[in-house]
């Protein structure tokens, strides 16, 4: 098992004389050796720096591949859960949201709090008037999904990636820039559009301050039924909500 994880050379060394990375490969080693069904992982990784990380990421992918055990990961951090999983189970309170493949998962998610938690989301209120339109944020848009009832109140997700920018004239939406963050491969925006805060990722710069246009394609649209998360999240004038509860802790104990 040793060599299953790469540590052959060390089988004579005190554990205590490993670096954290090496020590989790030793744990894993010793959870192997009995030839589990299921090999539970609860958050293995977390206490590795980021580099180390994802190199510990792609090791237990092959580990898992060349042994063939199921592995149950379990981690609050949503890039590790897409980039690792073949399935993924999205739980909240206990309950089940979601089970699916991370493509799944990310492009169709069942509900306000899975296209949440897994990705960015601007999350939206919105009607579907009919197959193929619905209407959100003051216009109408052409999208790809069917199966609601006519003029039926949904949810609407627009990912931060998917939202094109565009001078005001030729925009179906538009707002200004209220922040500008980089972020080494692309620059996070925050628009006001009407008091929503939307997120756009892209690699186009813009300035605090300016009045931009988006322009949306009706793939960059998707449609969620109403659910208890609705109106919960989505709006970008603050990452978490526990940052809302601390700025209003009167209204949480009410």
């Amino acid at each position: 098992m040793l060599g299953v994880v790469m540590m052959s050379g060390f089988a004579n060394r005190s554990v205590t004389s490993l670096s954290g990375g090496q020590q989790q490969r030793v744990a894993i080693a010793r959870a192997l050796i009995s030839h589990p069904k299921v090999l539970l992982l609860d958050e293995p990784l977390g206490a590795l720096d980021l580099k180390l990380r994802k190199d510990m990421q792609v090791e237990l992918k092959k580990i898992q591949q060349s042994t063939g055990i199921t592995f149950i990961f379990v981690t609050h951090d949503q890039e590790e859960a897409l980039s690792m999983s073949d399935t993924i189970v999205v739980m909240n309170e206990g309950i089940i949201q979601q089970i699916g493949t991370p493509i799944d998962i990310y492009n169709e998610p069942k509900n306000a709090f899975v296209a949440d938690f897994i990705g960015e989301s601007n999350i939206l209120d919105g009607v579907m008037l009919e197959d193929y339109s619905a209407r959100f944020a003051g216009h109408t848009f052409r999208c790809l999904d069917t199966g609601f009832e006519k003029n039926e109140p949904v949810d609407v997700v627009v990912r931060p990636e998917d939202v094109d920018i565009v001078p005001v004239e030729k925009g179906m939406l538009d707002g200004v820039v209220t922040s500008v963050t980089f972020m080494g491969v692309h620059y996070e925006i925050i628009v006001d559009i009407k008091g929503f805060k939307w997120m756009i990722q892209t690699t186009d710069f813009v300035d605090v301050g300016e009045h931009i246009g988006l322009y949306l394609e009706p793939d960059a649209i998707h449609i969620m039924k109403k659910s208890k998360y609705s109106g919960m999240f989505g709006d970008y004038s603050s990452f978490s909500n526990e940052l809302d509860e601390l700025s209003n802790p009167e209204e949480v104990e009410q």
